[in-house]
C-alpha cells in the first residue's frame, strides 16, 4: 500500500466535524449569573406565603412604572392576557372593530376576538414592519372604535400618521408594545403613546420570564381601574392595610373578569434580569451592528433592517435582527444545516390565516404583510451571542447568496 492510500484511508476514517452550534436563543448563561441574586429572591415569595399577585409583582410594577414612566404598570399572566385586559379595560366589546395590522403575531388580532370585537386588517409599512396609516384609514368602518398598532422587532411604528389619523377619526390607540419593552418614540415609552400598551416577558423577549408573565401600561387612572380588576376576576385593587377575607373577595366581583394575575415567582425572575437590562439593550445594539456591518455588502440580500424615524425622536431596541431574502426558505435551510437556528417571523399573514377567513380576504389583498411574510427571518441575536458567532453566521449567508461552500 502507497503513502499516499495509506493517508488517504486516515483522512477517510477521522470523524467528520460537527457543524458549530449557534442556537437562535439561549438565557443558560445570564442565569448561571444571575443565580445567587435569582435564589435570595426566589426564597423571599416562599417565606410570603403569597404565590400570586403578592408583594413580588407589586415590587415589579413599581420598577417598571419607573422604567417605562407609566403611571400603572399592571403585572399580568402573559402578553396576550394583557392585551385581552387592555381591549375590554378600554371598552371594546361586541359591535366594535379594532383594526390592526396583517403583518403581526396571532394574539394581536384573537385578543381583539377574544374581547368580543372585530380585527380589521391593514398593511403594513414595509420600512418599520408597523401598521400603514394610509392602509388604516382606507379600511376605517363606522364601527371602528380604536386602532392596534404594533411595535415590531427593533423600532416602533411610525406613529406621527398614525395618531394623526386616529385623531381625526376619534379612535382609541391600543398599542401592541409586547416586544417593545425600552423603545421609546418622542420620548415616550411605546404602550404610553396610545390611551395604553402591553408587554410580554416571555422568554425570548429582550426581560425574559422563566415563562409566561406579561404588563398592561397606561396613564389612565379609570383604565388602569378597569383593567386591574378584570385581571383578578372582577374584583376592584385592594387598597393599602386593605386586606379581606376570601369569602369577602368572592363578594366583590364588579366585572365579569377572569384569573390573569402574574405568578410571584415570574415577577421575581424579572426583578433580577431588571438589573442588567440596560446591559442587555446596549449589548443587543452592538451585535445588530455587526451583523449590519458584516451583511452591508452581501449581495442577494433583499434589505437589513434599519432604524426609521419618520422626522420623530425614536429609541430602537434590537429584540430581534430581521432581514429579507428572495429565497427565504433556502436561506433557512443552508443555516440549518451549518448548525444556525433562525426563527420565520411570521409565515402567514393574518388576514390569509384560517380562523379569520369569514373576513373575506384574498391573497393579494396586503401586498406589503405578504410580501414580508414570505421574505422575511430573524437570525440569532441574545446578549450571550459572541461577535464570533455573529461572524460565523454572516459567512454561512455570504456562502447561501454566493453560491459557495462555507465551513
Amino acid at each position: 500500500m502507497t503513502r499516499g492510500t495509506e493517508e488517504s484511508i486516515s483522512a477517510l476514517s477521522k470523524p467528520v466535524p460537527e457543524p458549530r452550534k449557534v442556537p437562535f436563543f439561549t438565557q443558560t448563561a445570564a442565569f448561571e449569573e444571575s443565580w445567587p441574586v435569582l435564589r435570595r429572591r426566589l426564597g423571599e415569595v416562599l417565606d410570603s406565603g403569597v404565590y400570586s399577585g403578592g408583594p413580588a409583582c407589586a415590587e415589579l410594577e413599581a420598577r417598571m412604572a419607573d422604567f417605562t414612566g407609566a403611571r400603572h404598570a399592571l403585572a399580568v399572566s402573559n402578553g396576550t392576557d394583557a392585551l385581552v385586559l387592555l381591549l375590554r379595560a378600554a371598552g371594546i366589546g361586541p359591535g366594535d372593530d379594532v383594526v390592526v395590522p396583517a403583518f403581526t403575531f396571532a394574539s394581536s388580532a384573537t385578543s381583539v376576538a377574544l374581547a368580543g370585537g372585530r380585527p380589521v386588517f391593514a398593511d403594513i409599512d414595509p420600512a418599520t414592519y408597523g401598521i400603514d396609516a394610509r392602509s388604516l384609514e382606507a379600511v376605517l368602518t363606522p364601527r371602528t372604535k380604536a386602532v392596534m398598532p404594533v411595535h415590531l422587532f427593533s423600532q416602533p411604528a411610525a406613529m406621527g400618521s398614525v395618531l394623526d389619523v386616529a385623531a381625526r377619526h376619534r379612535l382609541q390607540v391600543l398599542e401592541d408594545s409586547a416586544e417593545g419593552v425600552g423603545m421609546r418614540w418622542n420620548g415616550v415609552h411605546t404602550g404610553l403613546i396610545g390611551e395604553g400598551g402591553v408587554l410580554s416577558f416571555f422568554p425570548t423577549k429582550t426581560l425574559g420570564a422563566l415563562g409566561d408573565a406579561g404588563m398592561v401600561l397606561t396613564d389612565d387612572d379609570e383604565l388602569a381601574e378597569r383593567a386591574a380588576a378584570l385581571r383578578n376576576h372582577g374584583r376592584p385593587r385592594r387598597a393599602p392595610g386593605g386586606a379581606r377575607s376570601l369569602t369577602e373577595c368572592a363578594q366583590q366581583g364588579e366585572l365579569v373578569g377572569f384569573n390573569a394575575k402574574m405568578d410571584d415567582i415570574q415577577a421575581a425572575v424579572l426583578l433580577t434580569r431588571l438589573a442588567r437590562l440596560d446591559a442587555d439593550i446596549r449589548r443587543r445594539a452592538e451585535l445588530a451592528a455587526r451583523y449590519t456591518e458584516q451583511l452591508a455588502d452581501v449581495a442577494g440580500l433583499l434589505r437589513l433592517p434599519a432604524v426609521d424615524s419618520r422626522g420623530a425622536s425614536v429609541d430602537p431596541v434590537w429584540y430581534v435582527y430581521v432581514i429579507e431574502a428572495p429565497d427565504r426558505d433556502g436561506l433557512i435551510r443552508h443555516l440549518s444545516a451549518h448548525g444556525i437556528e433562525t426563527e420565520t417571523y411570521y409565515p402567514r399573514p393574518l388576514h390569509n390565516q384560517p380562523c379569520f377567513a369569514g373576513h373575506g380576504h384574498r391573497v393579494g389583498d396586503f401586498p406589503h404583510a405578504e410580501a414580508a411574510a414570505r421574505h422575511t427571518v430573524a437570525l440569532p441575536l441574545y446578549p450571550e451571542l459572541t461577535q464570533a458567532d455573529v461572524d460565523h453566521v454572516c459567512a454561512v449567508i455570504r456562502s447561501f447568496t454566493t453560491g459557495g461552500v462555507h465551513s
